[in-house]
């Protein structure tokens, strides 16, 4: 701001703190997911698998659209986690060509496990804010996030 007076820096202001928060959540979600014996990517398909409800049960292309990543990306994750037991695949009765891919027992514990690991430490995170302030948070984020899952 010294050096650059005719700028506005309060994006930055805001922006880089979300950044730094960011990396520091990233380490502690590895922290969390390697205590699981699981990787982020791979939470992330277990965990969108679990939260879509029973039968735990979503399309590769709703996987896609929910952990934004390629479709080839997702066949080889579904590949090795098929491989460890945690999901499976079969065809899908309404669309011959398509495939459902379902939670199994083993991947609804494993995820279970870790979302209460990484609920306890990321309560710890948020632990400075009141409940009020952490709902204005959440509305805030969620404002600045819309246009991007848009």
């Amino acid at each position: 701001q010294g050096e650059r007076p005719d700028l506005d820096f309060a994006p930055l202001e805001v922006l880089s703190r979300v950044t730094r928060l960011a990396t520091h959540l990233e380490r502690s979600r590895m922290v969390v997911f390697a205590l699981h014996n699981l990787e982020a990517w791979m939470f992330d398909v277990l965990a969108a698998l679990r939260r879509c409800g029973a039968p735990y049960e979503l399309s590769p292309g709703q996987l896609v659209a929910q952990t934004l990543v390629a479709s080839g990306t997702m066949t080889n994750r579904l590949d090795r986690l098929e491989a460890l037991g945690y999901l499976t695949r079969s065809p899908d009765p309404a669309d011959g060509r398509g495939v459902r891919v379902r939670l199994t027992g083993a991947g609804a514990e494993r995820a279970d496990a870790a979302i209460r690991s990484l609920l306890e430490r990321e309560e710890a995170i948020l632990g400075s804010l009141t409940v009020r302030q952490r709902s204005q948070l959440g509305t805030l984020l969620r404002h600045v996030v819309a246009p991007f899952d848009a």
